[in-house]
C-alpha cells in the first residue's frame, strides 16, 4: 500500500449489482441465452461478496480518488475540487481513505490502491482566503437564498463569517456499493484524530459548527399523505447522514436535476419509482456530535 494502514479494518458485503455498469452489461449479455441461463445469471448478480476494507492515512497517491469522490458530490458546481483535494491531503493527520484490504494477484482491478471512500473535516474559517473555500461558501449561500427563507440565509451568512466560532466542512463520501456500516469506525476515528490534533496543537482548530452537504433523492412525483397533502420525503444516499440531519440547526435542500441524469445511489429499488437528485445542506453544532455518534453506534454496529 502507498500509505500506512490505520487501526480499524471492517469486513463488509459488497453487492456487485450496485457496481457501475456491471449489472447492465450482464443483463444485456444474458438476454438471449434462454430462461434457464437468465435465472442462473440473476442468482449470480444478486450474490454478495465479502470484501475487507481498511482505513488509511490520506496521501498524495490518493489525489485522483479523492477528487473523483468530490466531483460526485459537487457535480457541475463552481467549486475547485482539485484545490480542495490538495487541502485534504495537506492536513492528512485528520481524515482517512477507504481501500480494499487485500487485492488478489489475479484481480481485474487496474488500481490495487483504488480509493473507495474518504472522510475528513476542513476548517473553513482558518482557510477563508482559499479560492475553493470561498467558492463553497458562495455555493451554499446562493442556494440558501433560492431554496430557503431570508432569515435562514442571514443566519447562515452570520455563522460563516463569524471568525470566533469556526465552521468545518465535514465530508464523508464513498462508492455506492460500500455499505453504511463502514461509516461508524471512520467517524469514530475522525473524532479521535480531531481531539488529538487539538491536544498537540496541530493545524485543525476546534470547530463550533460542522457544515455538511449530503446527496439526497426524493420521488419525482409527490405522494399524497393520508390527509391529502403531498408527502415530501428526502432519502439520504449515505443512510447514516440522516442522524446528522436530525441534529442540524439549519437545513435546506436544492435540486441538482440539471447537473446529473441519474440518482447516484445503490439504495433505491423502490419498484422503479423515478427519483430526483438533490443536495441537502446541514449546519450542526459540534457539541451535538456525541449524540450523533451514539445513534451511529446503535444502528451501524456490525
Amino acid at each position: 500500500m502507498a500509505s500506512s494502514a490505520k487501526r480499524r479494518a471492517v469486513g463488509l458485503a459488497e453487492n456487485p449489482e450496485e457496481s457501475e455498469n456491471s449489472s447492465d452489461e450482464k443483463s444485456e449479455a444474458d438476454a438471449d441465452s434462454g430462461e434457464e441461463d437468465s435465472d442462473a445469471s440473476d442468482e449470480e448478480i444478486n450474490e454478495e461478496v465479502m470484501v475487507d476494507f481498511e482505513a488509511h492515512t490520506i496521501s498524495v497517491y490518493d489525489f485522483n480518488g479523492v477528487k473523483r469522490l468530490l466531483q460526485q458530490l459537487f457535480l457541475k458546481a463552481h467549486v475547485n475540487t482539485s484545490e480542495m483535494t490538495d487541502l485534504i491531503i495537506q492536513q492528512n493527520h485528520v481524515g482517512s481513505v477507504i481501500k480494499q484490504a487485500e487485492v488478489p494477484d489475479d484481480s481485474d482491478d487496474d488500481d490495487p490502491d483504488e480509493v473507495f471512500g474518504f472522510i475528513t473535516l476542513l476548517n473553513l474559517t482558518e482557510r477563508k482566503d482559499v479560492q475553493c473555500v470561498e467558492e463553497l461558501k458562495e455555493l451554499v449561500v446562493d442556494q440558501c437564498e433560492k431554496n430557503s427563507t431570508h432569515s435562514v440565509t442571514e443566519q447562515l451568512e452570520q455563522i460563516l463569517n463569524d471568525a470566533s466560532k469556526p465552521v468545518g466542512l465535514l465530508v464523508s463520501e464513498r462508492f455506492i456499493n460500500v455499505p453504511p456500516q463502514i461509516a461508524l469506525p471512520l467517524h469514530k476515528q475522525l473524532q479521535e484524530e480531531l481531539a488529538d490534533a487539538q491536544r498537540t496543537n496541530k493545524p485543525s482548530e476546534k470547530c463550533h459548527y460542522c457544515l455538511m452537504i449530503s446527496k439526497t433523492c426524493k420521488e419525482a412525483k409527490s405522494v399524497p399523505a393520508r390527509g391529502g397533502a403531498p408527502k415530501d420525503e428526502y432519502m439520504f444516499v449515505n443512510a447514516e447522514e440522516e442522524f446528522f440531519y436530525e441534529q442540524a440547526i439549519l437545513k435546506f435542500h436544492f435540486s441538482v436535476q440539471e447537473e446529473t441524469d441519474t440518482c447516484l445511489s445503490g439504495r433505491w429499488s423502490f419498484e422503479d419509482v423515478p427519483m430526483k437528485p438533490f443536495r441537502t445542506v446541514m449546519l450542526i453544532p459540534a457539541d451535538r456530535m456525541p449524540a450523533i455518534m451514539t445513534k451511529l453506534t446503535e444502528y451501524l454496529t456490525v
